[in-house]
């Protein structure tokens, strides 16, 4: 229960939106009981007067009571729905903002441990899951217990003790059933989560690893083992659903159990009367519709394992600590960027080898630098220690003399701009997508950038309003790498980090991305990673690493005269 307890505080953002579904959904329900109850006695009544007592007999007020009821639950139950949906939509959101605000400080250290299929199912499903608290135990709970109080109170101007037979027993049941199935249900709901997550990764790997198995001959023996999860995941669905139909059963026995009582001894006297006549039926029917209010109660503590299962698995990664963090102050923006590193190392976690060694760099204000070197090699790894995705092992960085980490997040991330191998498109609008870089940018800055950048044409058709569907599916690689310099433009940044930006291009397309990053990187200082050598004689300087170390560094015809490393690879091409 106590993994609970962080999302409930959370839920305090929309308290009264989900304090009024409840008091509807009580409503509600008080009018289906009020229905049931004054339908039975209404109809009764009438039965004993017969057509003899048809003038002296009140059937107008009866009637209208009826019809106030059926009209009051069916608009409640409207209004119910819509409101207590709306509120959980709501809190979902807030939830799943809140998860994904932890989530980004670790990354990548911190998620470094999780398969992107296991932290989906845990941001999407887990998350989802816990709207059950709500909708399936909190809602159906406090109105179970509102409707005992209230049909107890009401029955008890008739008869007290055939009221508080009633009511102990509502209560009773309220009490012991909802504990007995959630014990019974938890250790299938956990079982029902982890094998939900440990399918859908699996489901994943195998998505995403479909050439490798089938090459090694491993697909169908991977295939055997998802069959196994899902046979048992069907297993753990099959169990569930024989406990709620177990405790739908219990239900609808206490619920007789409960009726026959009741009939029992209100045919013996009503509030003193012996003769009790149509106030039996009154009786029994507000009987049998009160313990409507306790039907979804068992069966929402069963999916209780499910939703603190989740809420676990939610807090194993919320929870943690960011291994990078910033500080609290402001610092300005520089106009221009000089980057210093002294005997950086730096190795991943579990890893004994060392990824960077003794790494010692000084790039001046305005350089354009590559750095070239064989996959592996730590090119990459050097980009995001620059960017503080990872804090080096040992060494310092400093950005104009100033050491990295006093550098508030918000400064350093506008003192750069990377373009990564990969462009991240989301299915929305070009324009969206453009607004990443820069939120306040106008339509005419986002067309220009796409003018500088070669993309006019996007602008045909629908312009800026142009869906791009999911990563961009239309475009070329060509097209991608442009709009990412693009977004690297808005951003407008003294550094520019590039991470392999014409990897898996044509010759022709990679020499007009290097010409455009020529052009628009004109008084920047870049660092570009690369493994391809045409384009790099137009650097001011070329450094080539090895094994995390930086072997030679010059311009293209100091390091072509040495005839080293970087020599050697142009000979191999």
């Amino acid at each position: 229960m106590r993994a609970l307890l962080p999302y409930l505080a959370l839920w305090r953002r929309h308290f009264w939106l989900l304090t009024l579904g409840v008091v509807l959904a009580i409503v509600t329900l008080l009018a289906s009981i009020g229905l049931l109850t004054l339908s039975g006695w209404f109809l009764s009544a009438s039965a004993l007067v017969g057509f003899a007592g048809i003038y002296s007999f009140n059937f107008m007020l009866p009637a209208a009571g009826v019809r106030g009821s059926a009209i009051t639950r069916t608009a409640g139950r409207y209004f119910e729905r819509l409101v207590s949906h709306d509120a959980t939509f709501r809190v979902l959101q807030h939830l799943r903002v809140s998860t994904f605000s932890k989530l980004l400080p670790l990354s990548p250290a911190g998620l470094a441990r999780f398969r992107q299929g296991e932290l989906l199912n845990r941001m999407v499903a887990d998350v989802d899951t816990l709207d059950h608290l709500y909708l399936r135990v909190i809602s159906p709970l406090v109105g179970a217990l509102v409707v005992i109080l209230v049909v107890t109170f009401g029955l008890s101007l008739l008869d007290v003790t055939l009221a508080l037979t009633l009511g102990g027993i509502m209560l009773l049941t309220l009490l012991l059933l909802p504990p007995l199935f959630y014990r019974a249900g938890k250790p299938g709901g956990e079982a029902l989560t982890r094998l939900r997550g440990q399918w859908r990764q699996q489901l994943t790997a195998w998505l995403q690893g479909q050439a490798e198995l089938t090459i090694f001959g491993a697909s169908t023996r991977y295939r055997e083992a998802m069959d196994d999860t899902e046979q048992a995941w069907h297993d753990a669905q099959r169990q569930q659903s024989s406990l709620t139909a177990l405790s739908q059963a219990a239900m609808q026995l206490i619920s007789g159990a409960a009726v026959v009582i009741v009939l029992w001894m209100a045919a013996g006297s009503v509030g003193g009367d012996t003769s009790p006549g149509a106030l039996i039926a009154l009786f029994v029917f507000c009987a049998l519709a009160a313990f409507e209010a306790l039907a979804p109660v068992t069966g929402a503590f069963q999916h209780l394992g499910q939703v603190i299962a989740s809420a676990t698995r939610v807090s194993q990664i919320t929870e943690q600590q960011p291994d990078v963090t910033f500080p609290a102050n402001t610092q300005p923006v520089p106009p221009q960027v000089a980057l210093s590193l002294q005997n950086v190392s730096f190795s991943y976690p579990h890893q004994p080898q060392q990824a960077l060694s003794d790494i010692t760099l000084t790039v001046e204000p305005g350089e354009h630098i590559a750095i070239l070197g064989r996959t592996g090699c730590g090119k990459s790894t050097l980009l995001q220690l620059i960017t503080r995705a990872w804090n080096p092992a040992a060494g310092t960085l400093q950005i104009n003399g100033t050491p990295i980490e006093s550098f508030d997040e918000a400064a350093l991330r506008a003192t750069m701009s990377v373009v990564t191998q990969r462009v991240h498109l989301f299915s929305a609008t070009l324009r969206d997508n453009l607004l990443l870089a820069r939120p306040e940018a106008s339509d005419a800055q986002l067309s220009d950038a796409l003018t500088r950048t070669g993309l006019e044409k996007l602008l045909d058709d629908a312009g800026l309003n142009a869906w791009l569907g999911e990563g961009g599916r239309q475009l070329s690689g060509g097209e991608l790498r442009r709009l990412a310099i693009a977004r690297a433009l808005l951003h407008d940044a003294p550094l520019m980090l590039l991470d392999e930006p014409t990897e898996g291009l044509d010759a022709e397309t990679e020499g007009q991305i290097l010409d455009l990053l020529a052009d628009v990187a004109q008084g920047k200082t870049v660092l570009l990673v690369t493994h391809r050598l045409k384009g790099l004689s137009r650097f001011n300087r070329i450094i080539v690493m090895d094994n995390g170390q930086i072997i030679e560094q010059g311009t293209h015809a100091t390091l072509m005269a040495n005839q080293g490393r970087y020599y050697q690879f142009h000979r191999r091409v």
